[in-house]
């Protein structure tokens, strides 16, 4: 069974995500106020199959996160929600080699198809040109 660690500040995202995720029979991890140091310590001890993580947070948000497990381990997918549609911050995504991109609102078959398609082929987005 896979696991997958939510770090999200929103309690009701979470809870959604948490929710379709366990309903999909996947194992999950909820990190809430991580710091940029602490990524890596908890992605070495956990052993994470995947990591889904909510852009705009305060202190940690989604880039930073995307960029700690690049630096922890360059082959786990990170899976980023997000409700912008700016080219520069979906340009700083793809730079960070994310599995993809969710937009807001979220709905259940496009984060399952995502985090499916992202544990299969591990980071699926090409880099920028």
């Amino acid at each position: 069974m896979p696991r997958i660690v939510v770090v999200d500040d929103s309690r009701l995202m979470r809870n959604l995500i948490q929710a379709f995720l366990e309903a999909a029979g996947h194992e999950v991890e909820i990190w809430v106020d991580v710091t940029a140091a602490e990524v890596a310590t908890r992605i070495h001890s956990g052993k994470p199959d995947l990591i889904i993580t909510d852009y705009q947070m305060p202190g940690c948000n989604g880039l930073t996160v995307a960029r700690m497990v690049r630096k922890a381990n360059p082959s786990l997918p990170v899976l980023v929600v997000t409700s912008s549609h700016d080219p520069a911050v979906l340009a700083a995504l793809q730079h960070q080699d994310v599995s993809g991109i969710l937009h807001k609102p979220l709905g259940e078959k496009d984060l399952l198809e995502a985090v499916d398609a992202a544990l299969r082929s591990g980071r699926g987005l090409p880099s920028p040109a």
